[in-house]
This record gives C-alpha cells, sequence and structure tokens, in this order.
C-alpha cells in the first residue's frame, strides 16, 4: 500500500516504523524535529501543514491517509482533504483521523463516511474502555475485544491467593470455552503445554467467550462485588472518559482528584455523582485523608508520567489495592510494570493498534501486540482455498510458535479442537510469536 501518514511525532513515527517494510510510506509534519527523526527510516518526508490541499497533492495518488497530529482539526481536515483529492483521481483512499475532543467522537472507533473519514479513531476512549473493563475484573491487567466482540482476551496476573499458582495448565480447570493461549514470565513469552505450570508473578493471556470471563476471573483470586471504590488522579481527557464510564455504574464510589481549580468546577457539574477534590495527587496527607488505603483501585491519568508513577507508588505503599497507569512515553511502559503497577496503558499504542489493524493486510481484520510486541493475537479470516481449509486442525502443520484460540463462524464461537475443519469466511483468533506470524498468515490467503 501507498499510506500517507500526516504527523510524524511518536505515533506517526511509530506507525511508518510497523509498516515501511511492506509498504511505500510518506510522512507529513511541519516541525524540523519531526522530519529528521524520520530520516532512520527508508520513507519519502514531505515538510509541511498535512491539512494543506497543495502538501497533500505531492504525496498522491495514495490508498490510505493517516492523520495523527495533537490537533483534532488538522487531522479532520487533512483525511476530508485527502478523500476530495483522492475522488478526482483513479482511486479512492482510505481516510483514517485521531480525533480526542467529546465534541467530534463519543465511541472508541466510529465512522464518518458522509464528511470523508471512514474511521475516526479516539485513543483516550479506547483506553477509558479498557480501564473499565479491568477494572471489573479485579485480577485482569489488560484486555481486548475480537471478532466485533464475540471473543475476549484477557491478561490475568497470578497472584499468591489464586487457584492456579502452580498448577499444571493440563490440571487448571478452565471453562470449556476460554483457551490459555500463553504465558508471559518476565520478559519471556511461552506458548503454554500440559505440563507448564503456572506461577506467582506470570501474566496469563486467556481467549474466550466474553460471558466466561468472570468465571475465568475467580481461578485467579476473584471474589463478587469487588472493586467498588476507585480513585482517579487527573481529570484530563482519558481521566473524564474513565470517570464518566464508571459513573453509569450506581455501585461505583468515586473520587477525583485534579490540580486545576477550574476543571474541578467543570467535571463536578458534568458528574454529580463522583466527588471531586482540587488538590495534588502526589500529597500524601491528602491522599490519606481521602482514604486511599480502602481504594480497589487508584487511576493516575495525568499529562505526566512520572507524575503518574509518583502518585501510583505513593497510593500503593498507603494500601491501594490495585494501581492503574496511563503513559504517554512507550519507553516507560516496560519501567512501569517492573516497579509494580498493575497496568500501564497508553493512549499511543492504543492509536498505533487501531492503525495497524486497518492496514494488517488482506484477510487480517484485527490485532493486538503483546509484550512490546514479541508476540500478537490477531484475527484472521480464511480465504476461500485457502491452506488452513484444507484439512482438520489435526493434520495441518501450524507453526511452531503459534496456537489458535478461537473460530468464529457466523454467529458461532467454537473451541477449537483436533477434528474441527476451519471453512472460507471462518474468523480465527490465533496467538503468534513473532517469529511464526508470517508463516501463520500464509495459511489463511
Amino acid at each position: 500500500m501507498k499510506i500517507v501518514t500526516i504527523g510524524a511525532g511518536e505515533v506517526g513515527h511509530s506507525i511508518a516504523k510497523a509498516l515501511y517494510a511492506n509498504n511505500d510510506i510518506i510522512l507529513i509534519d511541519k516541525r524540523d524535529e519531526a522530519c529528521e527523526r524520520a530520516n532512520d527510516l527508508d520513507v519519502q518526508v514531505i515538510q509541511g501543514n498535512g491539512a494543506n490541499i497543495n502538501i497533500l497533492k505531492r504525496a498522491f495518488p495514495a490508498d490510505l491517509v493517516v492523520a495523527v497530529t495533537g490537533n483534532d482539526e488538522v487531522n479532520i481536515v487533512a483525511c476530508i482533504a485527502a478523500k476530495l483529492l483522492s475522488k478526482k483521481g483513479a482511486r479512492e483512499c482510505m481516510t483514517i483521523a485521531r480525533v480526542s475532543s467529546p465534541d467530534y467522537i463519543n465511541k472508541p472507533i466510529t465512522n464518518r463516511e458522509q464528511i470523508g473519514i471512514d474511521h475516526m479513531i479516539c485513543p483516550e476512549l479506547t483506553l477509558a474502555s479498557v480501564v473499565t473493563e479491568i477494572i471489573s475484573i479485579p485480577s485482569a491487567v489488560s484486555m481486548d475485544e475480537f471478532a466485533e466482540g464475540k471473543v475476549e482476551m484477557i491478561e490475568f496476573k497470578v497472584g499468591p491467593d489464586t487457584a492456579l499458582d502452580e498448577v499444571p495448565l493440563a490440571d487448571a480447570k478452565i471453562p470449556d470455552c476460554c483457551v490459555i493461549s500463553a504465558l508471559i514470565r518476565g520478559k519471556d513469552v511461552i506458548i503454554p503445554h500440559g505440563g507448564d505450570v503456572m506461577r506467582e508473578g506470570d501474566h496469563v493471556i486467556v481467549i474466550g467467550k466474553p460471558e466466561s470471563i468472570s468465571e475465568i476471573g475467580k481461578l485467579f483470586g476473584d471474589t463478587p462485588n469487588q472493586h467498588k471504590k476507585v480513585m482517579i488522579i487527573g481529570a484530563g481527557i482519558v481521566g473524564f472518559y474513565i470517570a464518566k464510564l464508571l459513573a453509569k455504574h450506581g455501585d461505583t464510589e468515586l473520587k477525583i482528584i485534579e490540580a486545576d481549580a477550574e476543571r474541578c468546577v467543570e467535571i463536578a457539574d458534568m458528574l454529580p455523582s463522583a466527588l471531586v477534590l482540587h488538590g495534588d495527587g502526589t500529597d500524601e496527607m491528602l491522599l490519606k485523608s481521602e482514604g486511599v488505603a480502602e481504594m480497589d483501585v487508584v487511576i493516575a491519568a495525568t499529562d505526566s508520567d512520572e507524575r503518574n508513577l509518583l502518585c501510583l507508588l505513593l497510593a500503593k505503599q498507603l494500601g491501594a489495592r490495585k494501581i492503574i497507569a496511563k503513559v504517554d512515553r512507550s519507553e516507560y511502559m516496560g519501567l512501569f510494570e517492573r516497579v509494580g503497577i498493575d497496568a500501564a496503558l497508553s493512549p499511543k499504542y492504543a492509536t498505533i493498534n487501531s492503525v495497524l489493524r486497518v492496514t494488517a493486510g488482506a484477510g487480517v481484520e484485527s490485532l493486538a501486540a503483546i509484550e512490546e510486541k514479541q508476540a500478537e493475537l490477531v484475527e484472521l479470516v480464511a480465504s476461500p482455498g485457502a491452506k488452513i481449509t484444507k484439512k482438520t486442525l489435526a493434520r495441518i502443520k501450524f507453526p511452531k510458535g503459534a496456537i489458535i484460540g478461537m473460530i468464529v463462524r457466523r454467529n458461532e464461537v467454537i473451541v477449537p479442537r483436533g477434528t474441527h475443519q476451519i471453512q472460507a469466511g471462518d474468523r480465527v483468533v490465533v496467538f503468534a510469536l513473532a517469529s511464526a506470524m508470517a508463516k501463520v498468515k500464509k495459511l489463511f490467503v
């Protein structure tokens, strides 16, 4: 594909880096430093305003235009202009705009085809949705959806109080509609076998039907009616979206700490059921007085990664049960997890993953990167005549380092067995190490 990426900041640069090996990439940015940074990639760089139609003309024709600057209006205008340009040419391009303001979007991903935007992505809403999901499952640290929500991926942490500590997978009483697809131990990603033993501190990737996930949670130590008290530090866009989603659950006791007095007034008006406090989330006395030790979850969503880390380490030391961080700088993700943050989530990664799902290639519907891209969960669609459809699963030579997690046939979700045979049009959720992914995809085309 010929892909034009408008905005060469961390998100745009990461998208280009992930795609340039197999695609023709053009990066557009008006900043000197962003253009200079892009020189480490084998891509074309155009310096200028991506919403300027004369600048865009230099990059056309194109198959896909991705606008991911930090300005919603620039992204929207750029996509509209790109669509108009492509309609005058030989082929029409697809457009994707990153948008954060609730004035423009109220869902994580939506379509605005009537104004020329095929996909409008809100990373902050995507992140907020993930946070509210993992709050509802105490032992979960990450989640994702596949096949339009018919299949869920949940990453659990094995704690000291779980029924699965030191239990071989073959003996684990996993519900029939779930599959354990991977173990993450330290920096290692392991495709599991029946004899593998889960240990305290391991992260376990489970794929299953949404209705079965709560049952799995019980095996990891979850009990009913947990996570009723939630504290959010930072009421910016992400913090507000999280609070808004949580406020819909009437049984959640919600406290919000925000340093900006005017923002406190705004949030209090919009969320009357929440207690909004003007203060500093790193103030130990404030945290103590507001009962941080009794909190089931503390979420730090300020605009400073360093402040988020400090807030959460303090909250954990004071007794908070689960701590979740918004992290903007990708190089901090591993650090946050190593020092004890239960879940470190990035709006930028949410944007990158959403874009990669659209550009992943023929037959690929969606994907999720695991453990700094060591592995991926992909939803592949079997093409007519593909090798994967020729034999039963037991007779397919499936690549080492990959495992089929779930099959979705129309509205039916199937837990794969050796006797099953994949049919053309089936959606198949596959977990694979990065080294095996290319071989897996070849089976489906």
